[in-house]
């Protein structure tokens, strides 16, 4: 994989404008806070971050992936206020599950997830090179 930065563009920070990537894909759906028996533990942002994230690290795992083959993900969020007030715990919960590892990201807030309990959603590609 290659990260794509434009020269004279200031260096993102927590993504990447972009990546370049060839092997087999793998989509993972979106991922909510829930545990593996589809229960939420908690209804804090970061906790049902923290646990979103585990979810993916479990799927990419299951592909024979880990977070360093992610190329994109997609965060759904339903309080982007909470978002950008709570960017440090965010950092530190995000690092502890994917370590040092940012694709090229969007994130947006929406009205609502269909889990009504879901704080945020996230999905990602990964590209697991041949």
């Amino acid at each position: 994989m290659k990260k794509l930065q434009p020269p004279g563009w200031a260096e993102p920070k927590g993504y990447a404008n972009g990546i370049m990537a060839r092997g087999a894909l793998i989509f993972v759906g979106g991922q909510v806070g829930w545990n593996a028996a589809q229960q939420f533990e908690s209804d804090d942002f970061i906790v049902q971050t923290k646990q979103a994230l585990i979810n993916i690290a479990a799927v990419l795992q299951a592909g024979g992936a880990g977070p360093e083959h992610m190329v994109r993900m997609t965060w759904y969020v339903t309080d982007r206020l909470e978002y950008t007030a709570r960017l440090k715990e965010l950092g530190a919960a995000y690092r502890e599950v994917m370590g040092r590892n940012f694709p090229a990201m969007t994130c947006v807030e929406v009205s609502g997830l269909v889990e009504d309990r879901a704080r945020i959603e996230i999905e990602v590609t990964a590209v697991l090179p041949d």
